[in-house]
């Protein structure tokens, strides 16, 4: 009995691994290659589900669906107008071919080899063609006065006829005629990075500094002409100013003195005798101190209200 039960485990074993190895699931992001014997058997399985394999002799391979990255390292290269750069790319690429790309590249890694080598080619030929100036501007738009003074390319009037992204265009173009045989569809290229070589950079560098501080000092000449301008007109207008106020200061004064000086008229008028007194007693009192001496004749008239005066 306890044999019959062990063999009963044993062919209910045997079953389930038959069963796993006979069953695949597919997802949605993913698409697959059956190989038998490491050749590929039937078509592709892009449906997702449950689905049937021949156990143990077949093999499931899995391929995404999904857009995957490429991202490539920074190539120097020489534009049409000799000028070393260093050119750094993006693409986004997918497999659309899932059996050609099996037997061409078999994996993720064997295709980024293949991408490297196809698109930096496309890069390279395509940034050769082109002046500079075509690889780092996109459009003819009107520079602004900073950017036209600075000159960074000899030409920089030239006319803009492919521009940044028409030569990307021209490398996605150029590379998608590669990469089919490898099962794959370049989606996108992109130029990530541009820069000048090291030695082209610390060049590029001090004459962008020249240019700037040059710029800064023509800024500074004609914001000090502009300061001397606001300042002659300040001290024009703080002269006019001045000048006005005391006009009035000197106006308003002769009014005050002639105004003054009717008053003492007046009253010296009323009693001149009384105003005569009391201008000399004011006299009296700004001249003659606590301890001061004076030496006069009796007839001066000076004296003349005090000769009379009894102690």
């Amino acid at each position: 009995m306890k044999n019959s039960y062990k063999i009963i485990l044993v062919i209910l074993l045997i079953a389930v691994i038959f069963a796993l190895s006979s069953f695949y699931k597919v997802k949605m992001t993913e698409q697959v290659i059956i190989t038998r014997f490491g050749k590929p058997v039937g078509k592709t399985v892009s449906n997702p589900g449950l689905h049937i394999k021949k156990p143990f002799i077949e093999k499931v391979n899995r391929f995404e669906k999904r857009l995957l990255e490429w991202d490539g390292d920074p190539n120097q290269i020489p534009t049409k107008d000799k000028k070393y750069i260093w050119v750094d790319t993006y693409a986004r690429w997918r497999i659309a071919d899932p059996l050609k790309y099996f037997q061409s590249v078999h994996n993720e890694a064997g295709a980024q080899a293949r991408l490297d080598d196809i698109i930096d080619a496309a890069t390279r030929d395509a940034i050769t063609e082109h002046p500079l100036l075509e690889v780092v501007r996109n459009s003819n738009r009107t520079m602004s006065m900073a950017e036209s003074e600075m000159k960074l390319a000899e030409d920089v009037k030239a006319k803009i006829i492919w521009g940044r992204n028409g030569i990307t265009k021209q490398i996605l173009e150029r590379a998608s005629k590669m990469v089919p045989q490898y099962g794959i569809e370049l989606v996108d290229v992109r130029i990530k990075h541009i820069n000048y070589v090291e030695e082209v950079r610390k060049k590029v560098y001090e004459r962008m500094i020249s240019e700037r501080t040059r710029i800064a000092e023509k800024y500074r000449s004609e914001g000090q002409g502009k300061k001397a301008e606001i300042e002659g007109r300040m001290e024009k207008e703080l002269q006019r100013i001045t000048s006005e106020a005391y006009r009035k200061a000197q106006e308003i004064k002769g009014e005050a003195d002639a105004e003054a000086t009717g008053i003492y008229a007046e009253a010296y008028n009323r009693d001149p005798e009384f105003y005569s007194f009391y201008k000399t007693l004011e006299t009296y009192r700004n001249t003659l101190k606590e301890n001061s001496w004076l030496i006069l004749s009796t007839k001066n008239d000076y004296l003349k209200y005090l000769k009379y005066l009894k102690y």
